[in-house]
């Protein structure tokens, strides 16, 4: 079943790039913006993740934590984050049950590899409802972050 705007989100539990376990209902006072990408150390996967962390200052003002989702290890998104210098969590979903409880895993992706993720973008309010949803087909394609904002901004400033 495909998950839309509306549905209630899928909870979750996984290793983070330092190995500490994050899960979704931590977050639950607060949105948060999931980013399924198909592999660290990649252009388009680099070019989507670096916009994030050149823009981690207007999503903190808009109240979300942005979460990055691939399956690879742990080690190799640690390294990978560093390189990058990414300033928000980045999880690894190596048994691939997060990315397909979120419609986001290819079954066969370039060169005959199975079970990578899709580029996807989910923004969950803090209620734990999906508010914009966005599953993308094609890897090279980028998530719309203009409609991610604009989703995100009429959820409202968080209160302090």
């Amino acid at each position: 079943m495909m998950l839309k705007t509306g549905d209630q989100a899928p909870d979750f539990s996984l290793p983070d790039s330092d190995r500490n376990m994050v899960s979704l209902s931590n977050f639950r006072w607060r949105p948060v913006l999931l980013l399924f990408f198909p592999a660290a150390f990649t252009s388009v996967c680099t070019a989507e993740l670096c916009s994030v962390r050149d823009e981690l200052g207007r999503y903190e003002e808009l109240g979300a934590q942005p979460l990055g989702i691939s399956v690879d290890l742990p080690f190799t998104l640690n390294r990978y984050k560093q390189d990058e210098r990414l300033n928000f969590p980045l999880l690894s979903d190596f048994n691939k049950e997060v990315s397909a409880a979120y419609n986001a895993l290819y079954e066969e992706f370039i060169l005959g590899l199975k079970g990578v993720s899709k580029r996807a973008a989910y923004l969950i309010d803090g209620d734990g409802t999906i508010r914009y949803a966005e599953v993308l087909e094609n890897a090279g394609e980028q998530p719309d972050f203009t409609a991610i904002k604009a989703a995100l901004a009429a959820l409202g400033t968080p209160s302090s």
